[in-house]
């Protein structure tokens, strides 16, 4: 069943935004959409991104439907601590914490782009905690058995070295250029969409898109930038857990279209994971999983994900 909704041009505020704290005397920041105490979905942001990256309509099916949708900052960017982790799969620990403090007992979770993995590792390390994950043109492992050849990440694979020395300066590099080019926030939306497929610049060209990501970027990189350094870092050292080990159940959507994470590396992935479906998007690039975030919601939240 489809939900008429109205989708909103502006993003409406989220019902809560906050941070929590986990180890190291560290600190994860939030923000929460829908309803207060509904069913829970961790939303993961991209590469680049931070917690208000969550499509409008999915937000609207939240409050619909009384889902409760939590967006949440990755260490360097928003008030979330900077933080290096030795892998992706530690990073589940925090994300334990977090939904220790937000009174949450289960939860499903979708990663976006440089979300999915971190989505995936929930699966493998909490499967106690999560029901389901769902992957929006997930970026695939780069070491190790499950490792997919090709695509912009195996640029990062042979930078590695450098990103990792250098991860604290160039970070504080694009937190200045990012403050520098604010007051032209939506004019480089509209040149970065200039150059994109036609899919994703038809999806930039949207209202409530184009007002999603200014309103995720100008709050998200108020005080730092350097998760993106660091997801690029850990994308290309062993995850730390294998795909054969997220035994949840996981449905995974990919732009067939896709010029920054293949198709090619949807379909490996699937093909490793326990209990996996992949759904191509027909004729959609990289953002391409944003574009149907009510068909998103309505899939992850059904009663049986294995079905």
């Amino acid at each position: 069943m489809r939900l008429g909704l109205r989708i909103p041009q502006q993003p409406r505020r989220p019902t809560l935004e906050g941070s929590v704290a986990v180890r190291g005397k560290r600190r994860l920041s939030f923000a929460e959409y829908g309803a207060p105490r509904g069913p829970a979905l961790v939303w993961l942001h991209g590469t680049p991104g931070g917690r208000r990256q969550i499509p409008v309509d999915a937000r609207s099916y939240a409050e619909e439907t009384g889902v409760r949708i939590i967006g949440v900052d990755r260490p360097g960017i928003g008030s979330s601590t900077p933080h290096l982790y030795p892998d992706v799969a530690d990073w589940t620990e925090d994300l334990a914490l977090l939904l220790d403090a937000l009174g949450i007992e289960r939860a499903r979770v979708i990663g976006l782009s440089g979300g999915g993995p971190y989505a995936l590792a929930a699966g493998a390390m909490l499967p106690h905690r999560i029901d389901g994950v769902g992957v929006l043109g997930g970026v695939a492992p780069t070491r190790g058995p499950d490792a997919a050849e090709g695509g912009l990440i195996s640029i990062a694979v042979h930078a590695a070295p450098l990103l990792a020395a250098a991860r604290v300066p160039v970070g504080l590099a694009l937190t200045n250029a990012i403050r520098v080019v604010k007051p032209l926030a939506g004019p480089a939306i509209d040149l970065y969409a200039a150059f994109q497929p036609d899919g994703d610049r038809k999806l930039l060209a949207r209202p409530e898109f184009r007002a999603m990501f200014l309103d995720d970027l100008l709050n998200g990189s108020r005080f730092q930038t350097s998760a993106p350094v660091a997801d690029l870092v850990l994308f290309t050292r062993d995850w730390g857990f294998r795909l054969a080990d997220v035994a949840v159940p996981v449905r995974w959507w990919h732009g067939d279209d896709d010029h920054i994470v293949p198709f090619a590396h949807g379909v490996h992935c699937v093909s490793r994971l326990p209990s996996a479906t992949l759904t191509p998007i027909d004729g959609e690039s990289h953002l391409g999983g944003l574009g149907i975030g009510q068909m998103v919601m309505q899939e992850m939240m059904a009663a049986d994900l294995s079905l």
